[in-house]
């Protein structure tokens, strides 16, 4: 699976630097994945989110389940992946817990439509079985770019 996610990372324009996705579990291409991301502790933004009690920002965590969406969507066999892919939007995100620095994140995606170059993707993360995030993202891309 290490290729298969070096390969789906390739897909989407984030450089490692940004990239909250640790480790590929399952793909259904074009439909649906699921990941893991682990939060390393000497990441920057632990230092002031929060001093004493760090945890992942929600908004990161989001960040992840589009990512995971981005993987499954453009790595469909019947249709070109979208170039310049980038999150558009977020609806109904509920943020439920909190991860802290070296939790294992369960992360799900599922392609739920496409028109265009346009992608809606429902999401969760949770952490030893316990939902953490729900949500659904659009991504949006170029065709034929």
């Amino acid at each position: 699976m290490t290729e298969i996610l070096d390969q789906a990372l390739r897909t989407l324009p984030h450089g490692p630097e940004f990239r909250f996705i640790t480790r590929l579990l399952s793909l259904q291409p074009g439909l649906r994945a699921e990941a893991e991301y682990v939060p390393s502790a000497n990441l920057d933004f632990f230092r002031g989110h929060f001093p004493g009690n760090p945890i992942v920002p929600g908004v990161l965590l989001v960040e992840a389940v589009a990512q995971l969406g981005g993987i499954a969507a453009q790595t469909d066999p019947a249709i070109p992946p979208l170039g310049h892919l980038r999150l558009a939007g977020i609806r109904n995100a509920k943020i439920t817990g909190a991860v802290s620095p070296g939790q294992i994140v369960l992360l799900e995606a599922t392609v739920l439509g496409r028109m265009g170059g346009l992608i809606l993707v429902g999401g969760s993360a949770s952490v030893d079985g316990v939902g953490v995030l729900r949500c659904e993202v659009s991504l949006a891309g170029q065709e034929n770019a």
